[in-house]
């Protein structure tokens, strides 16, 4: 991997029309490669690709150009790319009758079927167990499972205007200026620009308004209606690499770029952040979380994974290569990282995902949980939908809930649990097969409840009803209910019907 002067981007139209040609592609490398060999690249395993890209097709030559980064003829090359125009602008290197790649170029799907490329350093598309193994500050980083997340856990609503802060290798802006009619990407590296305009224009989109600068400074006085950010977020005793180092202390970036959105955010609009966070000795993780939502925004705060110090000390230290370095060098860092944590009383450090949306109403809603199941992505409308559950039980109390009709939320199904033979169930759970993949534990009640909410009759009738079956008070069931109902509602199992009007 080098980090000298970037491709040219004057004569990109022709290099994308060429790998179209070849079928360089996401769903072209799957056909070609077959699903075990194209996984194993997402691991950084290589050898399966190379055994299956041994002919001479133009679908071979890149794959061993672009994904392998092995050397091929000049003349092959010549019948996939135009070479020439390759070489002198940047993409390619020519050594004697060969030619090697200059940079990462790697096909990604868009969302709607888009043939998309993301351009990076070689050697730093992430996947593998054993990290990219590069210590050059500057390196800019391809598509990781970090980088997928953001985007689909992002919602893709349209909008005006989409800031991408930290952008990288551009993948987060690329995803933006599909919904967004202004994008704007800043990070502190600009080799990072650079490549966001490769990756943009490689991919037939629109070009972003690049900035450099740290977080918000190169923005200042503006605002969106979006903000994305998979932020340098590791925590760490330094700031040795940029792609993944914030260069303050503990997790005061994180802290710094959440509290400092609210005041970037139109009304209404959506930051979306990946974070890690610190797990302190004699504090709750939810409370230090709390204090990070800035004044005016609703918040979902989802911690996926937790490590214990040296556990994430250990995947760091990986990720960078260290731990086939000089072992007297490994002690030494790993000392340091330990020093650190030990000095700011960290016993853990949490991994996840943060959405912030600004409002105008009195109480914000903040939701801070632990979930770290299976979830279906993309997430982005189930984000979507938590929020304007939210918005719409701030506005119901108790006898609107019961006035309130409601439907029965797509893909739920209903478990009883309990002993073979036994003729009632000890408990019954509801899960969903959407979204968060959530199940909550109901009594008899509640499943007979949600068992017939089909929008047709009000809550308080369907409890009545339920009342006079299992010979119980009415008004008393009425009085104890409406908070499993707003729980349920904001779990989403239950959806309100909207009256028209």
């Amino acid at each position: 991997m080098s980090t000298t002067s970037l491709p040219a981007s004057d004569r990109i139209p022709a290099l994308r029309e060429a790998l179209l040609a070849a079928a360089f592609t996401a769903d072209g490398l799957l056909e070609r490669l077959g699903a075990s060999a194209y996984a194993a690249l997402a691991r950084s395993e290589t050898v399966p690709a190379l055994r299956a890209t041994r002919g001479e097709a133009p679908l071979d030559t890149l794959v061993r150009l672009f994904l392998l980064q092995r050397p091929v003829p000049y003349e092959r090359a010549g019948a996939a790319l135009p070479v020439e125009e390759c070489v002198e602008d940047g993409w390619l290197r020519r050594d004697g009758d060969e030619v090697r790649a200059a940079v990462d170029v790697r096909p990604y799907g868009g969302p709607e079927g888009e043939d998309w490329f993301i351009v990076s350093d070689l050697g730093c598309a992430v996947g593998g167990a054993g990290g990219i193994g590069s210590h050059e500050e500057g390196v800019v980083l391809g598509v990781g499972g970090a980088s997928t997340t953001l985007a689909g856990i992002t919602v893709r609503e349209p909008v005006a205007s989409a800031l991408d802060v930290g952008t990288g290798s551009g993948i987060q802006a690329l995803h933006a200026s599909q919904h967004a009619t202004r994008v704007t990407a800043t990070d502190l590296n600009p080799r990072a620009l650079a490549f966001t305009r490769l990756t943009l224009a490689l991919s037939g989109a629109a070009p972003a308004d690049l900035r450099e600068g740290s977080l918000f400074e190169p923005v200042s006085g503006k605002t969106f209606d979006l903000i994305v950010s998979n932020p340098p977020f590791v925590i760490s005793p330094g700031a040795r690499l940029t792609y993944r180092d914030g260069g303050m202390g503990g997790d005061d970036l994180c802290r710094t770029l959440v509290q400092q959105a609210g005041d970037r955010l139109n009304e209404g609009g959506y930051a979306q952040f990946l974070a890690n966070w610190q797990h302190v000795e004699g504090e709750e993780w939810q409370d230090r979380l709390r204090t990070w939502v800035p004044r005016g925004c609703d918040a979902w705060i989802v911690q996926r994974e937790v490590q214990d110090i040296t556990q994430y000390t250990e995947l760091w230290l990986r990720d960078s290569g260290d731990h086939r370095s000089d072992p007297a060098e490994y002690t030494a860092r790993y000392e340091a990282w330990l020093d650190e944590f030990e000095a700011r009383g960290t016993k853990a450090v949490g991994f996840g995902w943060i959405t912030l949306r600004k409002t105008a109403a009195a109480e914000p809603s903040i939701v801070i949980e632990e979930w770290p199941h299976s979830v279906e992505q993309p997430l982005g409308p189930a984000i979507e939908a938590h929020f304007a559950r939210q918005d719409y039980l701030r506005d119901q109390d108790d006898a609107a809930l019961l006035a309130a009709r409601f439907t029965l939320a797509a893909e739920v199904v209903q478990e009883q649990v309990g002993l073979p033979g036994a003729e009632d169930p000890e408990h019954v759970v509801l899960r969903q097969h959407r979204g968060m993949r959530r199940a909550t534990k109901v009594d008899a009640v509640g499943a007979g409840f949600a068992g017939v909410c089909d929008g047709s009759l009000p809550a308080g009738r369907i409890l009545d009803a339920i009342a006079q079956l299992m010979s119980e008070d009415p008004v008393l069931l009425r009085d104890r209910t409406p908070q499993a109902i707003r729980l349920l509602v904001e779990e989403g199992f239950l959806e309100p019907v909207r009256d028209s009007a």
